[in-house]
């Protein structure tokens, strides 16, 4: 039974266009938790974790993502061992308790598996509430509070030309607010950066044994860099367009202040992730002798991680990934708990997500009033559109989504099995000296 069919089976109406809202059918229950691995890139970094929550009413079904790049496999094996049997038979509309239950379930809880499953879970749970209401869940988490979203794109390079000339390119696209990554000299590689050939030659190589590759990585090169990379493109591209810069936790304490206050002539928009998690208590170094806007977030694994961050207010924007921290539940959360201390949103929205999670967060950053900026991918290939029905759409430096019901999005199931899970891992970092150091 299609959708609109569905609806006007519970509303006795005829609906031209949007659902009106309804009532859930009585005895609706989860007959299914389904889990669907697919690449269509097949790239490195491009295994979604697709998980589909089927009800007792013909056609009302919910999409969610549980991606975790590097252990995609155990996400999947963690839905369909350890969550589908506690699913099955439960009302999908009694999502907060569900969401409680699957999170205390384990007794061992928590960590990047259990959330990330959790989290695709979650958002197929919201896809069905959204549907059974006949409204976007934007609508669900209080309305839009704004019309569109800011976003950013990532532009890199091999030197400071490369990505000056990328940065243009974007700029007559329309963008505001560019993320720029440049590779240091002497490094083969770095986070987010175009390797060497010998690099890019190594790394295959590894994949085709299937180990991981491994990259070397040398911070005190790229701390020096990056404040010069700041300067050279304030010099050529002027002080409209906004810069940040991802440091991807690859870094001391120490540096990390040292690069804030290098940076902070600047104006960055913000340094993201500047330290570990396991460093979350030196955030207090920059915060007291720096200005430059702080984010962090994207590999806490819920509410709590990082908490005092927001309460004391050393950060200025929450930086969770909602496929890896519980979902559009916990986003919602820890938004709430952010705004009184006027800290701002910009949930991760890698290319290493599905269409799925970037509507999710789009969902989340329209309705939320302390947004501050959204990560999204637009640029899919033809092999993706042809699994996902729909992606947020960009124009003019922002993204948006539209008027749906529940997430907005339908999986062509035959299109992704012709895609199947490829093995590949993140690389290893190692110091120059053999050592293992932070991804």
């Amino acid at each position: 039974m299609r959708r609109r069919e569905f609806l006007r089976t519970l509303t006795g109406v005829a609906l031209p266009g949007a659902a009106s809202a309804v009532r859930a059918p009585r005895g609706l229950k989860i007959t299914d938790v389904r889990v669907v691995v697919t690449n269509p890139e097949r790239s490195p970094m491009g295994n979604f974790v697709l998980v589909k929550i089927v009800t007792s009413e013909d056609g009302l079904y919910g999409w969610g993502d549980a991606t975790c790049t590097g252990s995609e496999l155990a996400v999947a094996k963690f839905i369909e061992e350890y969550m589908r049997p506690v699913l099955i038979g439960r009302d999908p509309m009694r999502l907060e308790d569900i969401w409680q239950t699957l999170f205390h379930h384990p007794y061992y809880r928590s960590g990047s598996v259990h959330m990330s499953a959790l989290s695709g879970v979650d958002m197929a749970l919201w896809d069905i509430k959204g549907k059974v209401a006949g409204l976007p869940v934007y609508e669900l988490l209080g309305g839009r509070a704004r019309t569109k979203l800011l976003t950013y794109t990532s532009v890199s390079g091999r030197d400071f030309r490369e990505v000056e000339e990328g940065a243009r390119r974007m700029i007559e696209r329309g963008y505001k607010v560019l993320k720029v990554q440049v590779r240091a000299p002497g490094l083969e590689s770095g986070y987010a950066v175009p390797p060497s050939e010998r690099q890019r030659a190594a790394t295959e190589k590894a994949h085709q044994a299937g180990v991981p590759p491994v990259e070397t990585w040398e911070p005190d090169a790229y701390v020096r860099t990056i404040p010069k990379l700041f300067e050279h493109l304030r010099k050529t591209l002027g002080e409209e367009i906004e810069l940040l810069h991802d440091v991807h936790e690859r870094i001391t304490p120490s540096q990390a202040l040292w690069l804030a206050r290098a940076l902070e002539p600047f104006r960055p928009f913000f340094l993201e992730d500047p330290l570990r998690p396991e460093h979350a208590d030196t955030f207090r170094l920059i915060r007291r002798q720096c200005s430059t806007p702080i984010a962090m977030g994207e590999i806490w694994t819920g509410q709590w991680d990082g908490l005092f961050l927001i309460t004391e207010h050393l950060i200025d924007y929450v930086r969770h990934d909602l496929c890896h921290c519980g979902g559009i539940t916990t986003g919602k959360k820890i938004a709430t708990i952010a705004e009184p201390f006027g800290i701002l949103t910009a949930w991760h929205g890698p290319s290493n997500i599905s269409p799925i999670a970037q509507r999710a967060n789009c969902h989340v950053s329209l309705s939320v009033p302390n947004f501050g900026i959204q990560e999204c991918r637009t640029n899919w290939p033809d092999a993706a559109r042809e699994v996902f029905s729909s992606a947020p759409t960009y124009s003019e430096g922002y993204v948006n989504i539209g008027d749906e019901p529940g997430l907005g999005i339908e999986i062509d199931e035959e299109a992704a099995a012709k895609y199947p899970y490829l093995r590949r891992y993140r690389p290893l970092i190692r110091r120059a000296d053999d050592s293992a150091w932070a991804y």
